[in-house]
């Protein structure tokens, strides 16, 4: 008896699976499925809309999205980032199909996306060119940082920055208020 072949999922199919409270991606046509997020993680991804929010308000060098989404740069990838911004004319056209320059991805991590934000999407990431990725463990109270060059990231536990193209000053997070109880 032979062993069924895998299923090499294209951004089509993952695009008709079920609306089941999961999270459906496809990386390479890798199948990635996670459940709804814990609340703390919600929270995480709260602050940090608001605080990217704030800042390109002042910087306009794009918009702040945050998932559920419809990223996709070829036929086998469609990815949900926690939270991105996307270049300010490609939001403009408010068509998922044109969002492809996304200057800064966020992935807050939990135990069920782990491994996937940590190696399969950011290897894509890496390869798309994202000039800057964030692994945001507020588990473990610290943020990496990648960029399409890096073999090994850069570990902020006091605070990040991120310095889009474009924007007169830099963001800075304070990692600790991000992570703050509430």
């Amino acid at each position: 008896m032979g062993m069924a072949a895998p299923v090499y999922y294209t951004a089509e199919m993952v695009r008709v699976l079920p609306d089941d409270g999961n999270r459906y991606e496809t990386v390479h046509g890798e199948l990635l499925v996670t459940p709804a997020p814990r609340a703390w993680h919600q929270i995480i991804v709260k602050r940090l809309l608001e605080t990217l929010g704030s800042y390109l308000r002042a910087y306009p060098v794009g918009e702040v999205l945050m998932a559920p989404a419809d990223i996709s740069w070829n036929s086998d990838v469609l990815v949900q980032p926690d939270v991105f911004v996307v270049d300010r004319e490609e939001a403009q056209t408010l068509d998922w199909a044109e969002f492809k320059t996304l200057l800064l991805v966020i992935e807050v991590l939990s135990s069920s996306t782990s491994r996937y934000d940590r190696f399969t999407k950011r290897r894509l990431y890496q390869e798309v060119q994202i000039p800057a990725y964030w692994i945001v463990d507020a588990e473990n109270g610290f943020v990496e940082v990648w960029t399409p060059e890096m073999e090994f990231p850069q570990v902020h536990r006091d605070e990040v920055v991120w310095a889009p193209t474009g924007a007169a000053s830099p963001l800075t997070i304070e990692v600790k208020e991000l992570f703050k109880p509430i």
